[in-house]
C-alpha cells in the first residue's frame, strides 16, 4: 500500500527505508484515530438525540450562544495544546476526547433544526463532506506537494471568520450563504494543509494530535456544508 510512498521517499533521499516504515505506521495510526473520532462523534450525537437531551441542549445554547462559542473556543484551544505538547499519551487522548465532546455538543442545535425542518439534509451534508474530504486527501497523497504555504491562509481566514461571527452575534445580522461557501473553502484549505503536515512534517509520536487537527477541519466543513443545505431549503 505504501510502496509508492517509499519509492518516492527513497528517490528524493528524504527517508531511509526504516524511516519510511515509521512514517507509514504514523499515517495509518493518524487515520485510524481520525476514523474513531468521527465514529465517537456520531455515536455521541445519536445518544444525545435518543436520550431526549438534544432539545434542551439546543434551547440552552440558543439562549447563550456567546457562552457556548466562548467555551468551545477555549476547549478547542486546550485540547489542541494538550495533544501537541503533552508527553503523556493519556493526556493526548484526553485532548482528542475533549474536542470530540465539544464538537458534539456544539453541533446539537444545528442538527436539531436540520432533523426537524429538513429531513435528509444531515445525510446529504455528511456525504458531501465525505466526498470533499476524500478528494482533498487524495490530492495531497497523489501529488505529494507540501501545502505548508496554506498555513497563513488558514490562520488569517480563521481570524476573519471569528470576527465576522462575533460581529453577527453582537449586531444581530445574518451571515448568508456566501459566508458558508467561503468557510467550506477555508475548511478545504485546512484539510490540505493538515494532510500535508501528516505526510511531511508531523512528529511520528504525535498521531493523536494529527488526528485531532484533521477532525477539527472535517467538522468545520460538515458544519458549513449543512448550513448551506439548510439555507437552500428556506
Amino acid at each position: 500500500m505504501y510502496e509508492g510512498y517509499g519509492n518516492h521517499a527513497r528517490a528524493i533521499g528524504g527517508y531511509a527505508p526504516s524511516a519510511v516504515d515509521r512514517r507509514a505506521t504514523f499515517i495509518v495510526r493518524t487515520y485510524n484515530h481520525l476514523f474513531l473520532a468521527i465514529v465517537a462523534f456520531a455515536l455521541l450525537e445519536v445518544g444525545l438525540f435518543k436520550a431526549g437531551l438534544a432539545e434542551p441542549i439546543a434551547l440552552v445554547l440558543g439562549r447563550n450562544w456567546w457562552l457556548a462559542l466562548g467555551g468551545f473556543v477555549l476547549i478547542s484551544w486546550l485540547a489542541s495544546r494538550w495533544a501537541h505538547t503533552a508527553r503523556s499519551r493519556t493526556t493526548q487522548y484526553a485532548g482528542l476526547a475533549a474536542m470530540v465532546v465539544a464538537e458534539a455538543i456544539l453541533f446539537v442545535p444545528l442538527l436539531y433544526i436540520a432533523n426537524r425542518v429538513a429531513e435528509g439534509t444531515i445525510h446529504s451534508a455528511a456525504l458531501v463532506t465525505f466526498v470533499g474530504f476524500g478528494s482533498l486527501t487524495a490530492i495531497a497523497f497523489v501529488t505529494r506537494r507540501d501545502f505548508s504555504f496554506l498555513r497563513g491562509v488558514v490562520m488569517w481566514g480563521g481570524i476573519v471568520a471569528l470576527l465576522l461571527i462575533g460581529g453577527a452575534l453582537l449586531f444581530q445580522f445574518e451571515l448568508g450563504v456566501f459566508f458558508s461557501v467561503a468557510m467550506v473553502a477555508l475548511a478545504g484549505a485546512s484539510i490540505l494543509y493538515e494532510t500535508s503536515n501528516v505526510l511531511h512534517h508531523f512528529p511520528e509520536d504525535r498521531y493523536v494530535a494529527a488526528a485531532l487537527q484533521l477532525f477539527a477541519s472535517v467538522a468545520l466543513m460538515f458544519w458549513y456544508v449543512l448550513r448551506i443545505f439548510l439555507t437552500s431549503r428556506d
